[in-house]
């Protein structure tokens, strides 16, 4: 159940995938901007527990599932102000001939059609508000291949496609479109899940680098695109620490 009723005095913010990383600390940047954010993830405990501490609404929700898509858009109403489309996840990093199918289509599911399905469901509600703005979250890996990323890589380059065809689609309506493409963020999970839980793994990705991007960092940079001018469009902004240059020339300094 919702933890508190959306108020009207202030702009709304729907965050999905709020439950960790980037969109626990994207919907707490968004409520210390002023913004009522509904908290949406499958997991109730922690997304109840983060409405809580920001006075927002928590809504428990699998983007992939159209039944909770749509109990999230009752919840919303007919207004929305701002849509940030965190949902996503990596799973695996098997080269192409080893891959594993359900993983590849877990990816694309989150990635590509649960983005889909939000954004379809929340759309009207941020028409209404003659202002509203999607963001959808990509990676760096929605521009550039690399080894053993070919799933991720995939449904992320999906993300990028997808923004793009809703930025033509809805040139005419006060709706702005948006993507931020992180490159190197280290968050308690995002690197454990890709792992299955392998923490040798996980750790070895920020191996030697003395500061990836946070969480924090990724969600700064969300509160100043949506929070632009009206007629502001941030059409793209690629995010990455100082030490990662590209997606395969990263600083790393040797452990002793």
């Amino acid at each position: 159940m919702p933890s508190s009723s959306t108020p009207s005095s202030r702009p709304t913010a729907v965050v999905t995938g709020a439950s960790s990383g980037i969109g626990a600390a994207t919907a707490r940047t968004l409520a210390r901007a002023g913004f009522h954010v509904v908290c949406a993830a499958r997991r109730a405990d922690r997304v109840e527990a983060l409405a809580a501490e920001i006075d927002g609404t928590a809504v428990v929700c699998d983007v992939t599932s159209q039944d909770d898509v749509a109990a999230l858009a009752a919840q919303v109403g007919e207004r929305l102000d701002v849509l940030v489309n965190n949902a996503g996840g990596a799973f695996g990093a098997s080269p192409v001939a080893q891959a594993d199918s359900d993983e590849w289509r877990r990816m694309y599911e989150v990635n590509v059609i649960g983005l889909m399905q939000v954004t379809r469901a929340l759309l009207p509600a941020l028409v209404a508000s003659g202002a509203g703005v999607i963001l959808n979250v990509g990676s760096t890996a929605g521009r550039v291949a690399y080894e053993g990323g070919g799933g991720y890589t995939a449904a992320k380059h999906g993300t990028q496609v997808v923004t793009e065809t809703l930025r033509l689609e809805l040139w005419d309506q006060p709706v702005r479109v948006c993507e931020i493409a992180p490159g190197m963020v280290k968050t308690d999970e995002f690197a454990m899940v890709r792992f299955e839980g392998d923490r040798e793994r996980a750790e070895a990705v920020y191996e030697g680098v003395a500061e990836p991007l946070t969480a924090e960092d990724v969600a700064d940079a969300i509160g100043w695109m949506v929070t632009r001018p009206a007629h502001v469009n941030i059409d793209e902004l690629v995010i990455r620490p100082r030490a990662q240059a590209a997606q395969h020339k990263v600083h790393r300094v040797p452990q002793d």
